[in-house]
């Protein structure tokens, strides 16, 4: 009878521990950035970066971390594509004056898409000035 308490316990435990586990996976991407983008008014260079998000439902904090460092922590509306993201990819927007700003990351393999509520450097200062 302990031995089977015992067991229980055991496997209970295990179960909470990989869904925890499982769970922290699916909030956790990377994406390779090929050229100069802009993200909330600094320049990201080309490279590989960590992708992390948190927050329940559709609003959430995004945070791009490149080795150790994190570059940039912003806020995105998660959405779902019709279908699965082939590979982790990212899209841009590109300013008159010829910046790209980075609008989305797709995760690969899934169909889940972040979407950035950025305003351009631009927009920024004509929204300052205006005031």
């Amino acid at each position: 009878m302990k031995l089977a308490k015992i067991t229980t316990t055991l496997f209970g435990a295990a179960l909470l521990f990989s869904a925890a586990a499982v769970a922290g996976e699916n909030n956790k991407s990377t994406v390779s950035i090929s050229e100069k983008v802009t993200v909330e008014g600094k320049t990201l260079e080309p490279g590989k970066y960590n992708v992390e998000w948190t927050g329940n439902g559709q609003n959430v904090q995004v945070k791009l971390v490149q080795g150790k460092e994190q570059v940039a922590t912003l806020n995105a509306r998660v959405s779902e594509g019709t279908t699965k993201n082939r590979a982790n990819g990212y899209g841009t927007s590109t300013a008159d004056n010829g910046t790209k700003s980075l609008t989305t990351i797709y995760v690969g393999g899934k169909k889940t898409v972040l979407e950035f509520e950025q305003i351009s450097a631009n927009r920024q200062a004509e929204a300052t000035s205006a005031k």
